[in-house]
């Protein structure tokens, strides 16, 4: 069976100041899976944060669902 792959996608204000971050703690980046607005920092053989500009970021997500950058409780205790 093949190792499990993860990929962790975290929303950032700016890509190449986040891939620096990262690359002070020790981290690689993988320039197959960046971009201009994206950057993929090897954790580990299996483990990816994929850093993505904040607008590039809420296009993975659902219609509806908040974003984590955006202040408010959860739907489920609105009414």
């Amino acid at each position: 069976m093949a190792p499990q792959m993860i990929f962790v996608n975290l929303p950032v204000k700016d890509v190449d100041a986040s891939k620096a971050f990262f690359e002070k703690l020790g981290y690689s980046s993988n320039p197959q899976f960046s971009d201009e607005t994206t950057a993929c920092v090897v954790i580990s053989d299996t483990i990816f944060a994929m850093l993505l500009e904040e607008p590039k970021f809420k296009s993975f997500m659902a219609p509806g669902k908040r974003s984590p950058t955006r202040p408010g409780p959860p739907r489920s205790w609105s009414r």
